[in-house]
Formats: C-alpha cells, sequence, structure tokens
C-alpha cells in the first residue's frame, strides 16, 4: 500500500501555484519573461517555506522543452523528470553532507561540461552556509563567471554565514514566514479535495503550530488525519498538540476579570490533571486578551474560528483596555520567565497573581475595599470627603445620590456634600488620562436615573471628547453598577470641581507650611540676628 504525504502530494509544481512569497514569484517571472536571467540565486528563509520548491520550478522553467518560459508545460520529459527527481541536469546538493573541499572541486570538475539534455545544467545547493571556508574558496571562481550553459541555485536558512564574497555574487530572495490565514486556507482547500471532514478551529491550530511553515503545517496535518482516525477536528487538534481546551482559557480570563486571586488559583490548580504545557497556555491567554484588546478597540472587529464573538464580546464588557493590556504584557513576560522558575507550574501561576498584583492603585483601590487612598501630588486630601472604601461599597447609601432601583426620579444632592461627593466618587473610578482629568474638572449637577448631569466650566471644554465621554460613562457605570447616561451644562459650573478641591487643599497647605515656617524659633533668630529675608516661593510642604 503506497501513501504519498500531503507536503509532497500537494507540492507546487509551476509558480501559479505558490502559496505565498509573491515578492520572488514576481521578480523571477519577470526575468524568465524578459530573458534577463542572472547566473546565481540566493534563496534565504526558515524552513519549509519553499526556498526548494521555487528552485525546482525556475530549474523546470529553465529547461522546458517548449523553451525558457514561466509557465513550464508539466509534461515533457524535461519538466516530468524534474517533479520526479531524476534530471540528470539538475544536480542537487545536500551541503551538510557534503562539507569537505575535496567534495566540492569533484562537483566542479564537471562545471565545464555542457549539459546532456536539457538547455541549462543547474546546481541546486542546498544548506550552503555548511560548507567550509575552503569550499567556498574553492567556489568563488566558478560562481562568479560560470560557462553561460550552468545556473546555480543556492539555499540556506542561515545567510548570516555565508561570507560577503558569495552573496555579493547572487541575487538575493528573502522568502517569508507564511501568515496563519492563507496556511489555514490551504490546509482547508487540501481536506475538501481529499474529502476529510474538518472543524475550521482544529485547522487554525494547526497553522499557528505550524509557525510560517508550510510544511511542518502539512506534516502536522497528516498526523492529526491518523491521529483523529480520519477527521481533522479541534479537540484532536488539542489532543495531539498538547493544548487545553479553549474553555479552560476562557475560565482563566473570566477569574482575571473577576480579581479573585483564591479562584483564580483554583482555576489554574484544576489544570493540573491535562499536565498542560504552560508555555504554551500563556500563548492561548495572550492569543485571547489579543482578541479582546481588538475588540475594545474596533468595535466591528469579528474574531476568528478560534473564539466564539459572544465570547470575545463578553470578555470586553467584563475587562478594561488598561487591564487587557497589562494581563497580555505579563503573560509574554511570565512566558519568558518560565525556564526560571521552580517548576513551570509555580511560574504559571505567580504568573497569574502578578496580573491581579500589578494592576493600577486606582484600580486595586476600587477592588478592594477598604484600602486607604494612595497619596496625591496636593500635600493634603479635599476636606471632609468620605473614605473610598464606602464609596466604593455603597455609591448610593452613603454619598447621598439614589440608584435606579431606590427611586425612578431623584433631584441633586445636598449642595454642601455634593463636591466632596463627587471627588471620592471619581477617585474610586478606574480612569487613567484624558478620562481621568475631564472627571475631575467637572461637577456634580444631579443624578434622574440613569443620568448622570454633570457641570464643565466653558474653560475646560477641550477635555471634553466623545472618546473620553464614552470612558467617563463606562467608568460611572461599573461603579453604580448600572447603565450611565452623561448629560453634561456647558455654562459657568456650580460649586467646586475635585480639581479645584484638590488645588485648594494644596493651597492651604502651602500657606500652612509657610506660617509654620516664619513661627519656627530658628528662622525667627536668624531674622533678628542677621537680618535673613525669607522667599515665600521656595517654602514647600513636606510630603
Amino acid at each position: 500500500m503506497s501513501y504519498t504525504a500531503l507536503a509532497r502530494k500537494y507540492r507546487p509544481k509551476k509558480f501559479s501555484e505558490l502559496i505565498g512569497q509573491e515578492h520572488v514569484r514576481r521578480a523571477l517571472v519577470n526575468a524568465l519573461d524578459s530573458g534577463r536571467v542572472h547566473h546565481a540565486f540566493l534563496f534565504t528563509g526558515t524552513r519549509g517555506v519553499g526556498k526548494t520548491t521555487i528552485a525546482r520550478i525556475f530549474a523546470k522553467c529553465l529547461n522546458c522543452e517548449k523553451g525558457v518560459t514561466a509557465e513550464p508545460c508539466g509534461v515533457c520529459a524535461a519538466c516530468r523528470e524534474i517533479d520526479a527527481g531524476r534530471f540528470v541536469d539538475l544536480i542537487e546538493v545536500d551541503a551538510a553532507s557534503r562539507t569537505k573541499v575535496d567534495d566540492t572541486r569533484e562537483l566542479l570538475d564537471n562545471v565545464q561540461y555542457s549539459p546532456a539534455r536539457g538547455r541549462f545544467k543547474v546546481y541546486l545547493i542546498d544548506e550552503v552556509h555548511m560548507l567550509s571556508a575552503h569550499s567556498f574558496n574553492a567556489l568563488l571562481k566558478t560562481l562568479e563567471e560560470p560557462p553561460p550553459h550552468v545556473k546555480f541555485l543556492l539555499a540556506t536558512t542561515d545567510p548570516q554565514k555565508l561570507p560577503m564574497t558569495v552573496l555579493s555574487r547572487c541575487l538575493q530572495f528573502n522568502l517569508k514566514r507564511l501568515p496563519v490565514s492563507e496556511i489555514a486556507s490551504h490546509l482547508r482547500a487540501i481536506l475538501e479535495q481529499e474529502g476529510i471532514a474538518y472543524e475550521a478551529a482544529g485547522l487554525k491550530l494547526i497553522a499557528l503550530a505550524g509557525d510560517g511553515s508550510m510544511r511542518d503545517a502539512l506534516s502536522l496535518l497528516d498526523q492529526l488525519i491518523a491521529f483523529g482516525g480520519g477527521k481533522a477536528g479541534e479537540a484532536e487538534a488539542r489532543a495531539m498538540l498538547g493544548t487545553v481546551a479553549r474553555d479552560h482559557v476562557v475560565r482563566l480570563a473570566e477569574l482575571l476579570a473577576s480579581l479573585d486571586a483564591a479562584e483564580l488559583l483554583k482555576g489554574a490548580q484544576a489544570l493540573e490533571p491535562f499536565a498542560p504545557d504552560y508555555a504554551q497556555l500563556l500563548d492561548e491567554l495572550a492569543g485571547l486578551l489579543v482578541r479582546v484588546g481588538l475588540r475594545q478597540a474596533v468595535r466591528d472587529y469579528e474574531g476568528d474560528e478560534i473564539f466564539a464573538p459572544e465570547v470575545i464580546e463578553r470578555l470586553a464588557r467584563a475587562l478594561t483596555p488598561e487591564d487587557v493590556q497589562l494581563f497580555y504584557q505579563t503573560a509574554i513576560t511570565g512566558k519568558r520567565d518560565l525556564p526560571l522558575a521552580p517548576d513551570p507550574r509555580t511560574g504559571f501561576e505567580m504568573t497569574l497573581l502578578r496580573m491581579v498584583a500589578f494592576r493600577p492603585a486606582a484600580a486595586a483601590r476600587s477592588a478592594a475595599p477598604g484600602a486607604p487612598p494612595a497619596g496625591r501630588a496636593t500635600a493634603a486630601p479635599a476636606p471632609q470627603a468620605p473614605t473610598q472604601g464606602a464609596a466604593s461599597l455603597a455609591p448610593a447609601a452613603s454619598q447621598g445620590i439614589p440608584s435606579p432601583a431606590q427611586a425612578p426620579t431623584q433631584g441633586t444632592a445636598s449642595p454642601a456634600q455634593a463636591p466632596t461627593q463627587w471627588a471620592a466618587i471619581v477617585s474610586a473610578l478606574e480612569l487613567s488620562g484624558a478620562a481621568r482629568q475631564l472627571a475631575n474638572h467637572c461637577t456634580l449637577i444631579a443624578r434622574n436615573g440613569a443620568v448622570v448631569r454633570l457641570g464643565l466650566d466653558p474653560l475646560n471644554q477641550q477635555l471634553r471628547t466623545a472618546a473620553q465621554e464614552e470612558k467617563l460613562a463606562q467608568a460611572l457605570a461599573r461603579h453604580f453598577g448600572a447603565p450611565v447616561r452623561l448629560e453634561f451644562q456647558t455654562n459657568a459650573a456650580p460649586g467646586e470641581s475635585p480639581a479645584s478641591l484638590a488645588q485648594r487643599a494644596s493651597q492651604q497647605e502651602l500657606a500652612g507650611a509657610r506660617r509654620a515656617f516664619e513661627a519656627d524659633p530658628n528662622v525667627q533668630g536668624l531674622r533678628e540676628r542677621f537680618g535673613a529675608t525669607v522667599l515665600p516661593d521656595t517654602v514647600r510642604p513636606v510630603k
């Protein structure tokens, strides 16, 4: 029973069948069509991207019996023999096994003789970087000025090891890694042609595991078909590749959104029976966070076959954009640090804990009731402000701002308390940058049901943009636990904004520091004894 591997069976036989590498195909086709064919070509790139395949197609184009053409017929004796690997004038050399200078000299002894059957004698030297220094020296003169009937096609995965003298004598083409989408599309076309059942998510996993190499992806596809008993499903692909089910990855992301460290560790420990590859698990988690971040940034992002759109949408609502970026960065850094951990599981668990522990201070305070407020730029907090823990736990009851469940319509809060209440709310919001600046310069006028009316001084109107309004509304909705719609009053805002309160507190503290400095006995003694003068602008409160 004879079986041909998919990587060999579906190997391209002409340029039109190539997947990707358009920049190389275009250059070679134009050279063949114009008759300007160089005598030496160097193809570089990682394994399985088509270096040897392109070289063989090029040899076929040069020796096709219908003439030098970019579209070989594929049916003449020369084309068929090249496809079968037995064309006498296509000399394929594995440089890894023929590194000695004597091998190179023996090879070059026959360069001077005319082709036996074809139009050109083509030397295809694979992994040419494995040749010794003496072998390169023996090759140089012939490579620079070969007979007119000879073409050299060199291929390597490590062009940095080639001498500059060789590089300067060749036309160089760097073959790129193939995108995952192109690999998955080609695998799908092959399975449809073979009549084999498949799942799109399974093919996406194989394409990702191929790491830009079509040959590796086809070899893995062959293995998956055998492993799955004649089908290519997602569950079979995950079992074969050693990856955990995507439900577990989604569960970890949901636990991260809840910020419950105990449950997060339980979720990590529940993966132990599957003996997962923790580096790959961090890759999967980072990949999910990438999709969530794209969904938050691009509202019409549709996702892909790996995670359902509703899952991405749910996580995009549960996580803030700042947390997504932090968790993603921590995941890829944690993967790098796994080899340094006592064991992979410990490193994985510490990475998850680091995601929660390293959240920004404002976000951490809102997530931890009763936590003390962090230091500010000003020396003292706004006077009479309620504690942040109370603001986080009971935004409606303790702040005098009723929630929609308490009453359909409520009036404004007490004028005397509204500024400090709004300052406490702002300090608890998960905001940063321009959105926090907008909140700090607003004053609370009223909250009627889902509508929050804010005042904004005309001098600060430049802070108000659609994007910052949306961020502020989302942060308030998370704080109150109910949808919020903002309305702005653009005339002179009543009362003091959090920024004004902070500025007044800073000025009061500065005035107090200056009074205390003036009253200091040492300062008074210096004045009386030496006639010293105090420069008020140099006095600052001690932080």
